[in-house]
């Protein structure tokens, strides 16, 4: 029985389609401050150069790229591009897209980040080419996604560029008019320093709420840069209320009478909004510089460390190890059977088993 059973096995081996597995590995993109050093020196803010790293995707994301890997869009493009419900002979797209991902795999490596990716094709260069296409399709699916992310905020921050560039200006003429009106060139010293600060701080929480509104479009009210976000917009907020004193409206500037003369107070409501509007318009524009940055890259670099060659061997079936399987399993079954047989054998000869069992088998044959 042993031998049979391992026989047939090994015949049904050898009548099983081959495959072969082919393996290649890809280098996600790795943090990096060229793009936040840039744009530090276009704004000369260091948080906001820390959101253009973030915003960016600077940040490794091995786990949304292996999704992206089995995603729908990457499994039907191959799919198509080696005719695969062909050769796995399936006559919806569905099925074979549940085969194909049997017969790959898209692993992350938990220490070094690398993805490691593997497909099965029923000959090694079939293997290797599918391997080398795996990889393509996926970049393909990665720079359309983070071009159209890009483009996205462009827009975004192009609108709010023109939105704040019309405000400065108009900020820039009613300043004008009020020196014309008022005949006033320059406020006193402690009077313009006491704007230029509040208005700094003014134009510092108007950044931060520009730097909010960016972040929440991919992180939730959870995540630890979105909460120091809040936080340090929540201080500026109680820095300025020292200068607006009870005002409930933080753009009301307070400006004690006996600081500035009366004739300048309206000078100075005027110069403060201008360096309110310029704050703005500069982050806005460094924001703006950013995603065009972003745009040009064309998506994120993914650089492939081995390409996959055909493999040496094929991987399945392992008809050695499927020929030792069966005939373990059949040597054990058939000792279970001889064991089985010895002990209905024994009660057969025992007197009072003798007559049970010629019993339960006139039985059984009366019934059948």
């Amino acid at each position: 029985m042993t031998f049979g059973i391992a026989t047939l096995v090994a015949i049904i081996s050898l009548i099983l389609p081959v495959r072969y597995t082919a393996a290649t590995s890809v280098l996600p993109p790795q943090q990096s401050a060229g793009g936040a050093g840039l744009l530090s020196q276009i704004s000369g803010n260091e948080g906001l150069a820390a959101l253009a790293g973030s915003s960016l995707g600077l940040k490794s994301q091995v786990d949304l790229y292996v999704a992206m890997f089995r995603s729908r869009t990457v499994e039907d493009a191959m799919i198509r591009r080696f005719d695969l419900m062909k050769i796995y002979n399936e006559k919806n797209l569905s099925n074979a897209r549940k085969v194909f991902e049997k017969r790959s795999t898209a692993v992350a490596g938990q220490k070094d980040g690398v993805i490691r990716v593997t497909v099965d094709g029923s000959t090694p260069e079939q293997a290797a080419a599918m391997a080398n296409a795996y990889v393509d399709e996926f970049r393909k699916l990665a720079s359309g996604i983070a071009t159209t992310e890009a483009s996205e905020r462009r827009l975004f921050f192009d609108r709010q560029l023109e939105e704040a560039k019309e405000k400065l200006s108009n900020a820039e003429q009613d300043l004008k008019r009020t020196e014309i009106s008022t005949g006033m060139i320059q406020p006193d010293s402690e009077a313009r320093a006491m704007i230029t600060s509040a208005a700094a701080i003014q134009g510092q929480i108007a950044e931060k709420e520009v730097e909010i509104q960016a972040k929440s479009s991919f992180a939730t009210e959870n995540n630890p840069e979105m909460i120091t976000l809040k936080a340090q917009l929540a201080e500026l907020r109680l820095q300025l209320s020292r200068f607006t004193g009870s005002s409930a409206n933080e753009s009301d500037l307070f400006v004690p009478k006996g600081r500035v003369p009366e004739a300048a107070l309206d000078y100075v409501r005027k110069l403060r909004e201008v360096k309110y509007q310029e704050t703005i318009f500069r982050a806005l524009a460094s924001q703006y510089e950013l995603a065009k940055i972003d745009e040009a890259k064309q998506g994120a670099v993914f650089q492939v460390i081995d390409l996959a060659v055909p493999p040496d061997r094929r991987s399945y079936p392992q008809r050695t190890i499927l020929v030792i399987l069966a005939a373990m399993l059949a040597f054990i079954a058939a000792c279970g059977i001889v064991c089985m047989g010895a002990m209905l054998e024994a009660r057969r000869y025992d007197p009072e088993d003798g007559l049970k069992m010629t019993a339960l088998v006139a039985a059984w044959r009366n019934r059948a």
